[in-house]
């Protein structure tokens, strides 16, 4: 994937960049493997908004995904097309299986359309193929990685994003995750070997509002210009900041403030915390 920039001919264009999409070999997804997906606009059940700064955005269709590939454990898999999935920021490659069935899967990057792949206990370390933890070697870099044996893959799943595997201690595999932390996971977890397309998805300038709006994503108004009765920040003369921390609507703090809970169940599967910068 790489990145296509456009001539300067309105000042929003300027700064836009956005995909070539070179990759994408299939414009139309598979509609066996495609289901209506309902919006919410940000709003519960009782129509209030609960989650701000969503709504509108271009219709949509999910792609519904194989995140657990060891239930197809054996069964060669040839790349039929790579294709663009709206729901995620990472392409998406459709297989077919020997056995006549079709299932989309995260495409690793650098996955070429024919390309046999293949999920087991004894398959090869090949970019795409799934195995279980214990099978892959030190210093692999993988994706979509079991947190619970069987739950299917929950972990390092965006563009770009690859863990690596670091050490093994008994039934446990040391896993350093893209945020730098170092987390422990069962050695029968499957995952995927290689790193997950559009690697410069992050580089990615949107260049004005409108395309935000395409994306289903409101505008922001930041506290400090709202009035007092709106916002813990608001009021005050001219571009004073009322002389706070800054903190939410709510007053928690908004930066530095650590919102993990300390008795989550999945603390103990961290051995060690990424560095502060």
């Amino acid at each position: 994937m790489a990145l296509k920039k456009y001539k300067p001919v309105t000042p929003a264009r300027r700064y836009y960049t956005g995909y070539d999409f070179a990759e994408i070999t299939k414009q139309k997804p598979e509609k066996s493997l495609i289901k209506i997906k309902k919006r919410t606009g940000g709003r519960n059940n009782q129509g209030r908004i609960t989650i701000r700064h969503r709504g509108g955005g271009h219709k949509k269709f999910y792609r519904i995904i194989d995140f657990k590939r060891y239930d197809k454990m054996n069964i060669p898999a040839k790349v039929h097309s790579i294709e663009y999935d709206p729901n995620r920021s990472a392409r998406i490659a459709l297989l077919f299986y020997a056995d006549g069935e079709k299932r989309y899967i995260i495409a690793p990057d650098k996955l070429k359309v024919d390309e046999q792949l293949m999920a087991g206990e004894d398959v090869e370390i090949k970019s795409g193929n799934a195995m279980p933890l214990k099978k892959i070697p030190i210093g692999t870099p993988i994706h979509n990685i079991e947190f619970t044996k069987g739950k299917g893959g929950q972990l390092a799943r965006s563009a770009g994003v690859s863990a690596r595997i670091v050490a093994k201690e008994k039934k446990y595999i040391h896993i350093k995750m893209p945020s730098g932390d170092i987390h422990f996971i069962h050695e029968e977890c499957y995952a995927t070997v290689g790193q997950v397309s559009c690697i410069e998805h992050s580089s990615i300038s949107l260049g004005k509002a409108g395309r935000k709006r395409w994306l289903g994503r409101r505008p922001k108004v930041r506290g400090v210009v709202m009035n007092p009765v709106d916002h813990p920040m608001g009021g005050g003369e001219g571009k004073t900041s009322g002389g706070r921390h800054p903190v939410s609507p709510w007053g928690l703090p908004a930066k530095g403030y650590k919102t993990r809970k300390k008795k989550k169940y999945s603390n103990k599967y961290i051995i060690k915390k990424k560095k502060k910068k």
